[in-house]
């Protein structure tokens, strides 16, 4: 069964990347109700992972959670713990910067099984890089589906911060707060998936996340197996299970996180978090 649906996620991957890679040259792009970018590739990729998986979904056992599809939207937690595995699919993350024809995106495909993160595809076609979880370890693979796959195993990573470290962080950041720079450097990406990702593989001390179930759910399993966690920046409480409670269901934007967290190790979190400064 894991096989079976590591198989899918794959599938989806590499076909998806090809769609994004063929589509960017023809960039058709429009604007939803909240200001972000939908393009062809977008919806291309969310009808053929529907195709993918549409038998599964079929079954009460299985759901999906799509970035670019409004079904699912009044799920409450009683919903979610009746349904064993939630397919969690964002069919471009980083789509301004695609839409600029930037290579800083990311199809990510993430399943959670009884509420825990457990098996996950995230890919960077134009940077030929993935990263995947099996349920038991993750991986990173560079120049992925070709003959040149080089994969190599996520291990715990715990940086010592510099003045060479690098923060990564994403647009709503620059709204509310600014940022110590004296041993620190800041850097936006316009990728949340990417900005999630890097530091399980050492770019990047850490993230400053703010944003959808769609943007972490992917690299979920990848960075817990890099020994990251997400915090609340309030509070330090970590993101452990997916809980309704932590996004803000009522809004019209029911999958957003209210809370902004940071990705860290456990030794960074309370440096981390202090250079960062409210308005």
């Amino acid at each position: 069964m894991k096989e079976e649906y590591l198989k899918r996620m794959k599938h989806i991957a590499y076909i998806g990347g090809k769609i994004a890679c063929e589509l960017i040259s023809d960039i058709r792009f429009q604007l939803k109700p909240d200001n972000s970018v939908i393009t062809r590739a977008d919806i291309e990729i969310s009808t053929f992972a529907h195709s993918v998986i549409a038998d599964l979904i079929k079954s009460p056992d299985h759901i999906l959670i799509d970035e670019e599809d409004p079904n699912n939207e009044t799920l409450d937690q009683r919903d979610l713990e009746r349904i064993p595995y939630i397919w969690v699919i964002d069919p471009i993350d980083g789509t301004r910067a695609y839409s600029n024809y930037m290579p800083n995106f990311g199809i990510s495909i993430g399943l959670i099984k009884e509420l825990k993160p457990w098996l996950s595809y995230v890919y960077f076609p134009k940077l030929g890089e993935l990263f995947f979880s099996d349920g038991e370890h993750s991986f990173f693979v560079q120049n992925a589906f070709t003959i040149n796959e080089k994969k190599s195993i996520i291990y715990p990573i715990d940086q010592q911060i510099t003045s060479q470290s690098i923060f990564l962080c994403n647009d709503s950041f620059y709204e509310k707060f600014n940022w110590d720079f004296s041993d620190c450097k800041l850097m936006n990406p316009s990728c949340a998936v990417l900005s999630l990702c890097w530091p399980t593989i050492g770019r990047g001390c850490g993230t400053f996340f703010g944003a959808h179930l769609w943007d972490f759910a992917g690299p979920w399993p990848i960075f817990l197996s890099a020994g990251l966690k997400l915090r609340s920046y309030k509070t330090a409480k970590e993101i452990t299970y997916l809980n309704t409670e932590l996004f803000d269901r009522k809004s019209r934007d029911p999958w957003k996180l209210k809370e902004f967290y940071i990705l860290s190790s456990e030794k960074n979190f309370s440096l981390l978090r202090g250079k960062i400064i409210p308005k």
